[in-house]
C-alpha cells in the first residue's frame, strides 16, 4: 500500500494558526518540530506544576472558540517569532517566550474569543509540544476520507480543517483506519500508528471565515458510525519527510 505526503503542517501556537511546509525533519519520539511548541491557557486551566503535559481543555481552542480557526501562522525560528494573521484584524509578531509581548498577544487574540467561554490567560510552554495526545504525536489525514466527507456535506470544505500535520493521498477512503499497530515510511522516517483521532466542534468551522458552517460532526456518525478522521503516530525511526514523497504501509 502505498500514498503521497499531499502537505505538511504545523501549529506553533495550539489551536491559533497554521502554516505549511515543503519539508521538515523528524526526530524518535517527538512530534514535528514548533508543533504547538506553545499553548494559551485559559482562565479555568488547571495546569499541575506548570511543566508538564495537560489535556487540551485546559487551552483556548476551535472547539469553544471557532473564530481561531480562521487563524494563520508562520513562524521563524532564527527569531523565535511567529506571525498570526486572521481576516476580521490586522496582524501581529510576537515572540511566544518574551513576557511583553504575552499581553500583546491577549489583547490581540480577545475578540476572537466567546465572552461566555473561560477567557484566554497566558502563553505557556513546556519544552514539548502539547499535543491532544500525551505522547508527543504526528497527525496524518487521508485526503480520500476527507473528499468522502465532503461528498456527504455535498460541498467542498478545507481539509486544515483536521487540523493535521501530514495530508496523504493515493489512499482509499478511511484505509487508514485499519492501521493501528502499522508502520508508515516516508523516505527514511518511520512512524508507529497509534490511535485514531476523534473530531470535536473545531472542524466544523471554517478556516476561511472563522464560523461554524459545516456539520462534519454529524456527517460522521450518520455515515459511518464514529467521529474519527486521521490518525495519531509516533516517529520510531528520524529522517526528512519532503512533500510529493512516496509513504508506504508496513509492518
Amino acid at each position: 500500500m502505498t500514498g503521497v505526503v499531499a502537505g505538511i503542517w504545523r501549529h506553533p501556537i495550539k489551536s491559533h494558526g497554521r502554516e505549511e511546509l515543503l519539508r521538515v525533519s523528524v526526530t524518535q519520539g517527538h512530534c514535528l518540530p514548533l508543533d504547538r511548541k506553545w499553548a494559551v491557557a485559559h482562565d479555568a486551566a488547571k495546569l499541575d506544576d506548570g511543566k508538564s503535559w495537560v489535556p487540551c481543555t485546559n487551552f483556548s481552542r476551535g472547539a469553544k472558540a471557532p473564530s481561531l480557526m480562521a487563524i494563520s501562522a508562520v513562524s521563524d525560528e532564527q527569531t523565535n517569532t511567529v506571525t498570526l494573521t486572521h481576516p476580521s484584524q490586522p496582524g501581529i509578531i510576537i515572540n511566544p517566550d518574551r513576557p511583553e509581548d504575552h499581553e500583546r498577544f491577549l489583547d490581540w487574540v480577545m475578540p476572537l474569543s466567546p465572552e461566555n467561554r473561560a477567557r484566554p490567560a497566558q502563553l505557556v510552554t513546556v519544552g514539548r509540544g502539547m499535543t491532544d495526545t500525551e505522547f508527543e504525536s504526528i497527525s496524518f489525514i487521508n485526503l480520500a476520507s476527507h473528499r468522502a466527507v465532503e461528498e456527504k456535506l455535498g460541498r467542498e470544505i478545507s481539509p486544515l480543517r483536521w487540523r493535521g500535520n501530514v495530508l496523504l493521498d493515493g489512499f482509499a477512503p478511511w484505509e487508514e483506519r485499519n492501521w493501528i499497530g502499522k508502520r508508515l515510511r516516508v523516505g527514511e522516517a518511520e512512524f508507529e500508528v497509534r490511535e485514531h483521532i476523534t473530531r470535536c466542534l473545531a472542524t466544523t468551522a471554517s478556516t476561511r471565515t472563522g464560523e461554524r458552517d459545516a456539520d462534519t460532526l454529524g456527517v460522521l456518525n450518520t455515515h459511518w458510525g464514529h467521529r474519527d478522521c486521521g490518525i495519531y503516530a509516533v516517529v520510531t525511526k528520524p529522517g526528512v519527510i519532503v512533500r510529493e514523497e512516496p509513504v508506504e504501509v508496513i509492518g
